[in-house]
């Protein structure tokens, strides 16, 4: 089992930055691409961004790509996503979540190669 707990999210203005965290704990964390996903109200939940699992290849979503950055460190087993110059439309539940993918560098888009979630963090941007 893996266990992934999100933090970072809150209330921001248009135009501003948040910093979204995932800490691992339970398994070889390496052992897993990583990847974040937000669900809106009445959408269903798309990829946002992904990293490798050794954080060489990462991939975002035309809708983030330039604004948002997923990183990973290893040695702190977390995963992050940057966000900056926030839209209301990127208001979302935000989650993080671990495919069992050792050694491989790909990246996943669909949320049902995912092994684990987290429960998810809220992100409100106000206009």
């Amino acid at each position: 089992q893996v266990q992934l707990a999100e933090s970072g999210g809150g209330l921001v203005q248009a135009g501003g930055s948040l910093r979204l965290s995932c800490a691992a704990s339970g398994r070889t964390f390496t052992n897993y691409a990583m990847g974040w996903f937000r669900q809106a109200p009445g959408k269903e939940r798309e990829f946002v961004a992904g990293v490798s699992w050794n954080g060489v290849n990462t991939y975002h979503a035309d809708s983030v790509k330039g604004r948002f950055t997923i990183s990973r460190d290893n040695a702190k087993n977390t995963v992050y996503l940057q966000m900056n110059s926030l839209k209301p439309e990127d208001t979302a539940v935000y989650y993080c979540a671990a495919e069992f993918f050792p050694r491989e560098t790909g990246i996943s888009e669909l949320p049902g190669s995912y092994d684990y979630w987290g429960q998810g963090t809220q992100v409100t941007v106000s206009s």
